[in-house]
Parts: structure tokens; C-alpha cells; sequence
């Protein structure tokens, strides 16, 4: 009997052991699960929020889509300026800024040197971003390639069966930092739908 009721008493204090050792592995897994998520969302921020979901929204825009585009373009970092003069947090070139600015800002004393302005980089690059995916029929890829390359770099592809099937999208990025950059923008907006969507 009392054989027994030992075997007993080691079979509970195995199962309190096991149960013990599963609630130790649960909170250690949660917690690295914790760190994870932190550490994804300090690799892909919302910075700038309020200039992001204002302008975004004006522009009938993701917002996580203009934070994928920050991000790639500057790092959130509003004085980037990059070898070839484009600036500030979407890296827009003086020819694109004055284009922009004969469509939203003819009267405005905006000038080039306003891009180090968080909301003037913001508003400038999501109207631009804006009018890529409107010609570019809402195509994430074909519009960063053209935010990248130029509508003439990308409407010469698109007259190209090799690169195009329909004449209106991309479906492939023949030039080596073309190619990188899509990807970049693809993967960056992919990640801020999985953290934030």
C-alpha cells in the first residue's frame, strides 16, 4: 500500500514538474516572441507619423506603403541627401520637385532646399508616389520603378514584350539597381503589412 502511495506521490510531483517546465517554456517563449516583434518594429518604424498619415491620406494612399518608401528612400533621416542631389526623407531630385511644385505649389514660396522638411519631403514625395501609381494602374512594382527611373524609363519598357504582358505593368526589372530597388520597396512595404496591417 504504502508502495503504492509513493508511486503515486512521484507521479504527481512529475506531473507538477512537467507542468512547471511547459509554463517556464511558455513565458520564455512569449517574451522572445516580445523581443522579436520589438525588434522588428525598431527595423521597420513609423516615424513621421503625423506628416505620413496626413499626406497619405490626401493622396489616397497606404500609409505603410509611404512608410516603406521613407524607409528605403532615407532611413527617416530628413537631411539624407544622396550623390545625385536627391534629399530629404523621399529623396526627391530638384527636376522632380519643380515638376511637383508647378502641380501643388505654383504659388507657394516653397523651394528645393524645403525637402529637409519632414512634412514638405512627405507631402512632395506622396504626391509623386500618387501620381506613379495612378499612371502605373495601382502597381506597387511599377510605380517604384518609375519613383526610381523615370515614367520615360518605364514607359519604354513597357512597350517591350520581354518586360511587359500587357503594355501597362511591369513584370520585369532589367536594370540591376532598377531590380534592387523594387525589391527593396516590395519587401519593406510586405514587412510593415505584417507588423502594422
Amino acid at each position: 500500500m504504502r508502495a503504492l502511495a509513493e508511486e503515486a506521490q512521484k507521479k504527481r510531483r512529475a506531473v507538477q514538474v512537467r507542468l512547471l517546465l511547459a509554463a517556464v517554456a511558455l513565458v520564455l517563449l512569449a517574451g522572445g516572441l516580445f523581443a522579436w516583434r520589438q525588434a522588428q518594429n525598431t527595423l521597420y518604424p513609423r516615424r513621421y507619423t503625423v506628416e505620413v498619415e496626413h499626406w497619405a491620406a490626401e493622396y489616397e494612399l497606404d500609409p505603410l506603403l509611404l512608410y516603406a518608401f521613407v524607409r528605403t528612400e532615407s532611413s527617416f533621416n530628413a537631411k539624407a541627401e544622396s550623390s545625385a542631389g536627391a534629399r530629404g526623407l523621399m529623396q526627391m531630385t530638384e527636376d522632380t520637385f519643380d515638376w511637383i511644385k508647378s502641380r501643388i505649389a505654383r504659388t507657394e514660396a516653397v523651394v528645393y532646399e524645403d525637402l529637409y522638411d519632414a512634412d514638405t519631403a512627405i507631402r512632395f514625395g506622396a504626391c509623386f508616389l500618387s501620381l506613379c501609381l495612378q499612371r502605373y494602374h495601382g502597381d506597387v512594382g511599377t510605380a517604384a520603378a518609375a519613383y526610381h527611373s523615370g515614367w520615360t524609363t518605364v514607359d519604354n519598357l513597357l512597350q517591350d514584350e520581354q518586360y511587359s504582358a500587357d503594355g501597362k505593368t511591369l513584370t520585369e526589372f532589367p536594370y540591376r539597381q532598377m531590380n534592387h530597388y523594387v525589391n527593396k520597396i516590395t519587401q519593406c512595404y510586405q514587412k510593415y503589412q505584417k507588423l502594422y496591417a
